[in-house]
């Protein structure tokens, strides 16, 4: 994954939505816990760009973003969910792991590289099984580290 982006143990998390706009809202109050973003700009900027088409990318994985002001750099949070739900995505496998992104407004090519390395890393049916069958948040963060770093050297 792309050294540039942020990623705090914090923003990772186990869950319980049964609807697309419980995911977003959920992720939405991860980026505010973890990170000290408005929870409610965040939820509206994914919002209207779920409005524009699903970030459903496939393999069970959604990518929801936006841009703000308030990042300087790609900020990430991961939410898992205990059941799958149905998220518009292109294959119609329902999602079970989120991978939000908040990048900064200006962050043309930037975001366009973090939105590449996630959707790379979500093609990785391994990796996908493996953070599946992680037991809780910290075991999720591990695994990304772990990949970061084999990524970055």
């Amino acid at each position: 994954m792309d050294t540039n982006v942020i990623m705090l143990p914090e923003a990772v998390a186990i869950g319980r939505p049964a609807t697309k706009q419980q995911v977003l809202t959920q992720i939405s109050t991860l980026f505010s816990d973890a990170y000290g973003l408005g929870q409610v700009d965040v939820l509206e900027g994914m919002e209207q760009r779920e409005a524009l088409g699903s970030t459903g990318f496939g393999h069970g994985v959604a990518i929801p973003h936006c841009r703000s002001d308030a990042v300087k750099r790609p900020t990430l949070a991961l939410l898992k969910l205990e059941h799958p739900i149905e998220f518009g995505a292109a294959d119609a496998v329902p999602v079970t792991l989120i991978f939000g992104l908040v990048s900064p407004e200006n962050a043309g090519a930037t975001h366009l590289h973090a939105l590449a390395a996630i959707s790379r890393f979500a093609r990785d049916e391994t990796m996908v099984q493996a953070l599946n069958d992680a037991p809780d948040g910290e075991a999720m963060f591990a695994l990304l580290t772990n990949q970061f770093l084999r990524d970055a050297a």
